[in-house]
């Protein structure tokens, strides 16, 4: 039925997810006697691979996009942010004299309600090394679009209001148009720069906390090397964008 009202393939496979889930523990409140949810496969579907931007594409992207927003396009892609940390940055946050951006908080927009500031998906407090070519990028945002308080968010609107979701979806559709990649979703720049990081011979272990996923275990054992190889990926990423001879001069 929900395949003949044109539900994805993904969509579906979670529903029977969360009715297993309901099910079973009905079955263990003693509320039914067995789950009738039990057609084989019915709960797994595999993704298909999301793109990789070619860096000409990513460029582009940045080149075509409203200027207060350049740098949403260049963090997706060289830092690997997602969308709600990009939002959520504050000019205190970027230690540029280091090459670091700072992400201890998201902006997030439910569904209903108001919008506010809370911890990231995964990793609160996590640090980023911005490949050099980046730095003068950020500078240029700062001083263009960015009030002088340390606690001034990093992208407002034009009328100095937080974008909302929906606002910056109608900006990106127009700029992915413009550049040619229509088929080019934002987060699809994070998968990007990880393919990207791999290049640079980082480790799975290394690009995970690049990308904001590990345990806090793995954290704690692994903190010391993977600041020093964080650096080594940003810069590897900034050799990679130099090769290219992509990035403009900035005064």
């Amino acid at each position: 039925m929900l395949r003949d009202h044109g539900v994805s393939e993904g969509v579906i496979a979670k529903a029977y997810r969360l009715l297993h889930a309901v099910l079973t523990t009905a079955v263990e409140d003693g509320s039914i006697r067995a789950n009738p949810c039990n057609i084989k496969g019915a709960g797994q579907h595999e993704a298909d691979e999301r793109p990789v931007a070619a860096l000409e594409q990513v460029f582009a992207l940045a080149e075509a996009i409203q200027p207060r927003y350049r740098l949403v396009v260049l963090l997706a892609t060289f830092t690997s942010l997602r969308y709600g940390e990009i939002m959520g940055l504050r000019r205190r946050d970027f230690v540029l004299r280091d090459r670091k951006v700072k992400i201890d908080r998201a902006h997030i927009q439910p569904d209903t309600g108001p919008t506010f500031d809370g911890d990231p998906k995964a990793n609160s407090g996590r640090t980023v090394s911005l490949p050099a070519f980046l730095v003068p990028e950020v500078e240029a945002h700062l001083a263009e679009f960015v009030g002088p308080a340390p606690d001034a968010y990093v992208f407002l609107g034009p009328k100095g209001a937080r974008p909302a979701r929906s606002n910056f979806h109608s900006i990106w559709n127009k700029a992915r148009l413009q550049a040619g990649v229509p088929h080019l979703h934002l987060h699809d720049l994070r998968h990007t720069v990880n393919t990207l990081a791999a290049e640079t011979g980082a480790t799975l272990r290394e690009l995970m906390e690049r990308m904001g996923h590990r345990s806090t275990r793995a954290a704690l054992i692994y903190l010391h090397a993977r600041d020093q190889r964080d650096r080594a990926i940003a810069d590897g990423l900034d050799t990679i964008v130099g090769t290219a001879h992509l990035v403009p001069d900035r005064p």
